[in-house]
């Protein structure tokens, strides 16, 4: 090694047995949970297990929604350790879609003219993962810094892109602080329904930021969940579940008001956010608009309850589905093998015994392993057009406008099996 190469990040030990039950509201403390779904028990995600090792015992842990009608947050009843949900050999990378960096390419623009970024400004990511995101503003002259306490860190390293391998805890913020100076923005994406502390890491982001600095935030919506039926999103990485009215009011629990709101595409539908100091920038039309929309989509709790006889009956017209192809003699693949397929699988109780295999693309660190929970391998995604089964789950259902004509293209000529929000069949 180089004696100016970046220092690897090595792996800290794991601990699986971390879990807590949720009795309080995990934003404002208050008591009185509904429960809206209950999904069943299901095993960590992100414990992959080599194909051919015999089965082990496995702790699995029950997957239930509840609402807090004070401050109007959905959120899981339990919570695991962030050892279990982020455990260094944490598969997750980011970019790999079309529409994840286009999303990140289209921040980087936005925030520049919101935030009317100087280069001397430091912009923080925070879960940076392999630094797609810090890679538009390092491009554009910014300094950067990325903070990711899994090994993915060391991909961002080796891009050139500073990354500090640590969970961003409010002593980490003040050293950061000391050796980098105050930020002007400070970026989370897809974290904060991700950590279980959350008040500890809005400290933590809070103290990075300087006094006009902007808090960027991108979350999944709980709109777009219970329009669009996404219960597969509920999973244990997934802790929370925000509307702009449960972010808004965490953020004011911090002294910061949200001036800036938008809905974006990915992950099946998700709010993008900037927050500020109270007058620091004046609110925009924007936030008014979408808590309308909320307001009026949303609505009462009556609302929420419907989402579960909702998802009940379309596990049991996908199940249906699924027992007339396999009744019938025809092979099934899956498409794509993400923390929410994974939950999809799970839920629908599927095994090796309906789907052969999940396919992957090619360099995923899954392949080669089972899905968790099932013996389903996960398989280098080119056994779809060579193998030719006769229907292609499609597990990630919400980039199916991508992939369907991605995987035609590349030869796959059996039909397409949508699980989600109505299960449907897409014939090429």
């Amino acid at each position: 090694m180089r004696p100016d190469a970046p220092k690897k990040i090595h792996a800290p030990p794991v601990n699986l047995m971390d879990s807590t039950v949720v009795e309080r509201c995990q934003v404002c403390g208050a008591p009185d949970l509904k429960p809206i779904i209950f999904l069943g028990y299901v095993p960590p995600l992100n414990r992959l297990y080599p194909i051919r090792e015999r089965p082990r015992q496995e702790r699995f842990f029950p997957a239930e929604a509840l609402y807090c009608a004070k401050c109007a947050l959905v959120q899981l009843g339990v919570m695991l350790s962030r050892d279990i949900l982020f455990p260094p050999d944490y598969p997750y990378i980011s970019g790999t879609t079309r529409v994840q960096r286009e999303d990140f390419a289209e921040l980087c623009r936005e925030s520049k003219d919101i935030a009317s970024l100087r280069p001397e400004d430091l912009i923080v990511d925070v879960g940076s993962n392999n630094g797609t995101l810090l890679a538009n503003f390092k491009s554009e002259g910014y300094r950067v810094l990325g903070i990711e306490p899994t090994l993915t860190a060391n991909l961002a390293l080796e891009k050139g892109i500073p990354t500090l391998g640590a969970f961003l805890e409010p002593q980490v913020a003040r050293q950061v602080l000391k050796d980098h100076g105050p930020a002007r923005l400070v970026i989370a994406t897809n974290l904060l329904a991700h950590v279980p502390d959350i008040h500890n890491l809005l400290e933590a982001m809070v103290t990075l930021l300087d006094e006009k600095g902007i808090l960027i935030a991108e979350v999944q919506d709980l709109l777009s969940v219970v329009k669009n039926l996404q219960y597969d999103s509920f999973y244990h990485e997934h802790m929370r579940y925000y509307s702009l009215e449960s972010l808004s009011y965490l953020l004011a629990m911090h002294g910061f008001e949200v001036f800036h709101a938008k809905r974006i595409a990915t992950h099946g539908g998700s709010l993008r956010i900037y927050a500020a100091r109270p007058g620091a920038d004046g609110v925009r039309d924007s936030v008014a608009k979408l808590l309308a929309d909320e307001a009026s989509e949303l609505g009462s709790f009556e609302k929420l309850r419907e989402f579960s006889e909702r998802a009940m009956m379309a596990k049991l017209q996908l199940q249906s589905m699924l027992f007339d192809i396999k009744r019938n003699g025809k092979r099934i693949f899956a498409v794509g093998a993400a923390s929410r397929a994974v939950m999809l699988v799970n839920y629908l109780a599927l095994d090796n015994g309906i789907l052969d295999c999940v396919v992957e693309i090619p360099g995923s660190n899954k392949i080669g392993t089972y899905m968790p929970g099932t013996l389903i391998p996960i398989v280098e995604e080119s056994r779809l057009w060579t193998e030719q089964p006769d229907y292609a789950l499609l597990l990630s259902w919400h980039v199916a406008d991508d992939l369907v004509p991605k995987l035609t293209g590349k030869g796959f000529s059996g039909h397409y099996l949508v699980p989600l929000p109505r299960p449907a069949i897409l014939r090429p």
